[in-house]
Formats: structure tokens, C-alpha cells, sequence
């Protein structure tokens, strides 16, 4: 009898079911495909392995080993939610850095190159064409995180020549060396003033959440830009709006931000030399994220069916 993998993810098209059977059919799996989570409920109850993102579903897999979720954030399942003891969980991360990479450097340039006032200026048919800009070519850049995300933007951004692109992590030791150096968040206070464009890139974990105080913000040149494509946990909203209405900072860029969907209402929407994103940068909408993604998985059933060590463990107590 065939052992039972279930996927449920929306991207999913008939290329990547081909791609996902040739590696169960090798081992013995079965696997079972439905695009949603209304779709896949009541039909997990022999699934051994799961391959999706709807926490909800978990509750519905009494005999669940793998959990592979198909997002590179897993805070949903930690703490309160109690993650079933004895399922594995992996991520998918290393599918999103390219995605994300290219949004920083978008968001970055229209910042640098002032194209939030360009757009208002052509919408009011006016033709001002003066306004200081500045170059990523020798800014000073600091990167909080450096997985997937933080290394694959460094790469990129090394072909625009900064003057420096410093990372921040836990232990201070440096990925693929392409940084030009690398410090311990323990140190962060004594780089931020020397950041021009400051990018955050970090988990949700206990350490990261309120990570950029009204403090930390104050350290940022006024000359300086902030991007967040990590978590919205991770910032002073507050303390970043009056540094942006106040002009202690010159501009800002989130992709994420608390709460998601932002209310109507919110004042970060009328918050100035902001540009506010919708959660965008790292979702399924990039054929080659989805295509990563499903071989990722695909990489880490091998391992899973012949007994080999998941590549993308999860450690929630990490959150990483």
C-alpha cells in the first residue's frame, strides 16, 4: 500500500505534479493534490506527509510525520499554537530569495532616485525635474538577516558598488563570505550610524520582535533609508512614522507591517517619504518561486524517503 503525501498549494500546475511524482513513485508514496484548504479537508486522514501552507490542516492529519510548509516563515506555528509533537517541520527557505532580492533593489532605487515625488509631480502634469538624488554606489549598507535573503540581495547589490555591505546575524560569522563584514546583533548599535540604507531581512523570534526600538531609529542618519521585507514585529511603527513625518529620516520602505491587511485608517498610509507594499516581495506570484519551491520540497522527500537529514529543518524553538 502506497504511503500518502498531500499537497495543497495553489500554485501548483501539472509540470510540478509530474516533478513531485517521479520522486514518490520512486520510494513508494502516493501523492494526492488539492489547490486549497476547502479542497484538501476531510481527505487528510492518511496523509504522512504534507506539503502546503494552512496551518488549520494539521489538525486534520492524525497520522502526519512531515509537515512541509511552502512559505519560508513558519512563526504561525510557534508558540501559542501548539505544533503536533513528533511531526517534522521544514520551510521552504532559499525559494524567496530572489524575489525579495529584487524587490529591496526596486523599492531602494525609487527611493534613492526620488520616484515617489516624480509619480506625484507627472500626476500633477507639472515638470520639475531637479530633485536631489543619491546613488547606491558608495552608500553604506547594512543587511539585518543574513539567510537566504540577506546574501542573495548582497550578491546583487555588490554589482552596484557600495561602499560597504555589512551584515547582521546571531553569531557574527559571515554566509559565503559576501559580506564585507558581519556582526553580532549585540552590535548593531555601533553600525547603524554609519548606514545609508539599512535593510531588514529577519525571522519572527523573540529577539527580533520591537528589534528596531524608537532608540535604534534614532541612531539612522537623517540621510539614511530603512526597507523591512522581514516582519512588521520587528519595527517601532511608531517611532519610524514620527522619524519620517519629522524628517529624521528620509525614507522608508515595508512590505510588512503590523497589523496585515493595514486598515484604511491606518496612519502609515498618509506617513510621508514612504512606500507601502502589501505584503508582495516574497509571495507565489514569481513562476520561478514556485518552481523552487516544489524543488526544494522535491529535494527534501529524497532525503525524507531514503532517511537522510531534512536540509530545511525547522527549530522552533529558533523560530528558524
Amino acid at each position: 500500500m502506497s504511503r500518502i503525501i498531500c499537497v495543497v498549494n495553489e500554485f501548483i500546475t501539472e509540470a510540478h505534479k509530474r516533478q513531485i511524482d517521479a520522486v514518490a513513485e520512486k520510494h513508494g508514496f502516493s501523492a494526492r493534490y488539492y489547490l486549497t484548504k476547502e479542497d484538501a479537508a476531510g481527505h487528510l486522514e492518511d496523509c504522512e506527509v504534507l506539503f502546503g501552507h494552512w496551518r488549520s490542516l494539521l489538525a486534520e492529519a492524525p497520522g502526519l510525520k512531515w509537515y512541509c510548509c511552502s512559505y519560508a516563515g513558519v512563526d504561525p506555528y510557534q508558540p501559542p499554537f501548539h505544533f503536533p509533537e513528533g511531526v517534522l517541520l521544514t520551510n521552504s527557505s532559499g525559494a524567496y530569495g530572489v524575489t525579495i532580492a529584487e524587490h529591496i533593489l526596486m523599492v531602494t532605487l525609487m527611493l534613492q532616485r526620488k520616484m515617489p515625488d516624480y509619480t506625484r509631480i507627472i500626476r500633477e502634469r507639472d515638470w520639475t525635474n531637479d530633485l536631489s538624488i543619491r546613488s547606491i554606489q558608495g552608500s553604506r549598507i547594512t543587511m539585518l538577516g543574513t539567510g537566504d535573503i540577506g546574501t542573495t540581495f548582497a550578491k546583487r547589490a555588490k554589482a552596484l558598488q557600495p561602499a560597504s555591505i555589512t551584515g547582521v546575524n546571531r553569531s557574527g560569522r559571515s554566509p559565503d563570505g559576501v559580506f564585507d563584514r558581519v556582526v553580532p546583533m549585540t552590535q548593531v548599535d555601533s553600525v547603524l550610524p554609519e548606514t545609508d540604507i539599512l535593510v531588514m531581512a529577519m525571522p519572527s523570534t523573540p529577539e527580533t520582535i520591537g528589534f528596531m526600538t524608537k532608540e535604534r531609529i534614532a541612531l539612522l542618519s537623517p540621510e539614511s533609508i530603512l526597507v523591512n521585507v522581514g516582519r512588521g514585529s520587528a519595527i517601532d511603527q511608531e517611532a519610524l512614522m514620527d522619524a519620517l513625518n519629522t524628517g529624521k529620516l528620509a525614507g522608508a520602505a515595508l512590505d510588512v507591517m503590523t497589523p496585515e491587511p493595514l486598515p484604511a485608517d491606518h496612519p502609515l498610509w498618509d506617513t510621508k517619504n514612504l512606500l507601502l507594499t502589501p505584503h508582495v516581495a516574497g509571495n507565489m506570484t514569481l513562476g520561478y518561486t514556485c518552481d523552487m519551491t516544489v524543488s526544494l520540497f522535491c529535494e527534501d522527500l529524497e532525503n525524507y524517503a531514503t532517511g537522510k537529514p531534512l536540509a530545511r529543518l525547522v527549530d522552533l524553538s529558533k523560530g528558524y
